[in-house]
């Protein structure tokens, strides 16, 4: 896999998205489920109103805060990272590595696979540091990714570290993405009026 490929996923993913984000008067990041088979992820849990929007939603699901294999961090800002201890048997996953207990294993994120319909992809741009993590669902490929806030973007990006990165890595995901969750707001699917 070439650095601008997408790798190919199984279709067998499903998500739930927990807590759909805001900016504005006050911040959240959207914060998602993952399952598939086993493998069970919560990405970007950051701040919320409330960590009961956070667990109310997986218990529902049947799901215990520790049956969570997995935590993915989208990049390094507290409002996507503050509330990662409410999982505490999952590894972390970030841009370089994985984290679990006092262990930490080096490895680049870009074509790392959780299973077979998960995998992150490197996309900076907000921050050196960003990743996507891709998804495969019986819907398509579904993208959870701080490339755009919302489904109005912003274009250009006010905090970006490299806004013509941001363009660039929006155009590889949307070569392969059915679906778009973006850093602080409800899904999208991309069509032409929206940012690209």
């Amino acid at each position: 896999m070439t650095p601008a490929s997408l790798p190919r996923l199984r279709s067998t993913a499903r998500y739930e998205v927990l807590s759909a984000g805001c900016v504005g008067d006050r911040v959240a990041s959207t914060v998602s489920y993952v399952e598939d088979g086993s493998v069970r992820v919560v990405i970007d849990p950051g701040m919320v109103a409330d960590r009961r929007a956070l667990l109310r939603p997986l218990r529902r699901r049947g799901v215990d805060p520790g049956e969570i294999t997995d935590i993915i961090l989208s990049h390094h800002h507290p409002d996507h990272t503050v509330n990662c201890a409410l999982f505490p048997n999952a590894r972390i996953h970030d841009h370089w590595a994985i984290y679990k207990d006092d262990l930490w294993t080096s490895r680049p994120a870009e074509g790392f696979r959780l299973s077979p319909a998960i995998a992150l992809i490197e996309t900076p741009g907000h921050t050196p540091q960003d990743i996507t993590t891709l998804v495969g669902t019986s819907g398509g490929v579904v993208a959870f990714t701080h490339l755009w806030w919302t489904a109005d973007g912003p274009t250009p990006d006010p905090l970006a570290t490299d806004p013509a990165s941001i363009l660039r890595q929006r155009r590889r995901v949307l070569r392969g993405a059915r679906r778009i969750v973006p850093g602080h707001g409800a899904p999208f699917e991309p069509s032409p009026d929206r940012p690209r």
